[in-house]
């Protein structure tokens, strides 16, 4: 009496990494996003690592984790490995403000944000 393994929610020649609370924009992360997609993993790494963005370190290690899970979790070969999709997500926006002339008050929104990367194995064309 135990309970039924959960479903894979990736197919079998992917997988998949997710990162959470990012202090970035979503739209400043996308910028990011796109850099990466459907690139070859160390092609990937390598533009994450010499790219001038704030947040490239946070996708880097992100798209390391993806590359771990393909490799010890799913027994995937890192060397015909694709970024299948990068996408962004909106999380929480923190509110904070600053008094303005006139009583007034301006607002200062921190928007925080998530990543998810799709690594998928593609054999190589002889």
């Amino acid at each position: 009496m135990g309970k039924e393994k959960n479903p894979r929610r990736v197919a079998d020649n992917e997988a998949m990494a997710k990162l959470r609370m990012l202090r970035t924009s979503p739209q400043k992360l996308n910028l990011v996003a796109g850099l990466i997609r459907g690139k070859k993993v160390d092609k990937a790494l390598n533009d994450l690592t010499f790219s001038k963005k704030r947040i490239a370190v946070d996708v880097k290690k992100c798209l390391q984790s993806a590359i771990a899970n393909a490799e010890n979790n799913h027994g995937l070969d890192v060397d015909e490995l694709i970024v299948a999709e990068a996408y962004v997500g909106k999380n929480l926006v923190m509110k904070r403000g600053r008094p303005r002339a006139r009583g007034r008050f301006g607002k200062i929104m921190k928007p925080f944000s998530e990543i998810t990367i799709k690594v998928r194995q593609v054999e190589e064309q002889a």
